[in-house]
């Protein structure tokens, strides 16, 4: 027979049981609702910051921590929450595979799409570009005006480190590399130094200066060098590019002949030069009016078409050209013809 007391210790017992079970069930189910809501917050702060498109440079060093780089993403406003990021690149082993570089990153990028950008190293680039018909003072200002400093373009346009290149295997001891940037658009990063930016236009005359290129000036009885200033000379007087065959057969002819080359631009390069602005009377050896055959140096870089008219000139005998105001350049045969195709064509350009 049980007695009252025993009674009451199991009922007790029982009723402690079930407190215990419910707060078992009541904590779990707080404990999965907190599980979830961190989930849910995780996810949320792997989205966009917003939907902005603008964007932001940013440049992670080499050798920076996912903390750091998740830090500077933070205060650039990139992501939402750096904890996050960091977590993300733990759990997909991305951490070991980020990237230094500068990178153009906007808020519409969620996390797991820059940290793609990041171990893919896709860097941002800009074009640097070099135009045809430049002297190399001009292309000089053009690099520093692209956000290079003076001294590293000094440095980059110093032609003795480039002398092993086979574009200048002939080039003039002490000759600068005038004629010898080629005009091209070239990527360029945060990292690029312009001294790369040379070497690649250099390569690129290289590859111009095909074999072909180089047996049609043997031909015509010139040097490579000699071919790169008749074709920089070339460059800067003719317009269209259909003109400039028979303005390098004009030249050519010239120059077996005997005659002055005549040319306006040789002679302001010379002026110019000297500090006297475009003057065709300026006695230099630039001045191709006074003095028989090529000038020293070439007097711009060089398109591959004005390369190509020297190697292949026209088959013609003119001796005379003029080029118009409409930007057509009209040939001749004698003094008399010549004059009088200036007289008409020629009217703003030659006053």
């Amino acid at each position: 027979m049980k007695r009252k007391g025993q009674t009451l210790r199991v009922i007790g017992k029982k009723s402690m049981t079930r407190k215990l079970i419910a707060a078992l069930a009541i904590f779990c189910l707080l404990a999965g609702a907190g599980l979830l809501y961190g989930v849910n917050k995780y996810h949320e702060n792997l989205r966009p910051v917003s939907t902005s498109t603008q964007p932001k440079t940013v440049a992670i060093a080499s050798g920076a921590t996912v903390r750091t780089i998740a830090t500077t993403l933070r205060q650039q406003g990139l992501i939402r929450n750096e904890w996050a990021f960091t977590r993300y690149a733990q759990l997909t082993n991305a951490g070991r595979y980020l990237q230094a570089g500068t990178y153009e990153f906007t808020p519409s990028q969620s996390t797991q799409e820059i940290i793609g950008q990041l171990t893919h190293g896709k860097v941002a680039t800009q074009l640097v570009t070099i135009l045809p018909g430049k002297r190399i003072d001009q292309i000089k200002q053009s690099l520093i005006r692209q956000g290079f400093s003076e001294q590293e373009v000094d440095q980059a346009l110093d032609p003795a480190q480039y002398e092993s290149s086979p574009a200048l295997v002939d080039k003039p001891k002490g000759a600068s590399l005038e004629g010898y940037i080629y005009p091209e658009s070239f990527q360029r990063t945060a990292d690029t130094k312009v001294s790369s930016i040379v070497q690649q236009s250099i390569l690129r005359l290289q590859k111009q200066l095909t074999p072909e290129v180089r047996d049609g000036f043997k031909k015509q009885g010139i040097t490579v060098y000699q071919g790169l200033i008749l074709a920089s000379i070339v460059e800067k007087e003719v317009v269209k590019q259909s003109d400039k065959n028979q303005a390098a057969q004009v030249f050519l002819t010239r120059i077996k002949v005997g005659m002055p080359l005549g040319s306006d631009v040789t002679a302001f390069y010379g002026s110019e030069l000297a500090g006297k602005g475009q003057d065709v009377t300026y006695d230099t050896p630039y001045n191709t009016r006074i003095h028989t055959g090529m000038p020293p140096t070439p007097i711009s870089n060089v398109s591959e078409s004005s390369l190509q008219a020297v190697a292949k000139p026209a088959a013609t005998d003119w001796l005379f050209f003029v080029a118009g105001d409409d930007g057509t350049t009209y040939f001749s045969k004698t003094v008399a013809e010549h004059e009088a195709l200036t007289k008409k064509y020629c009217i703003k350009l030659c006053q």
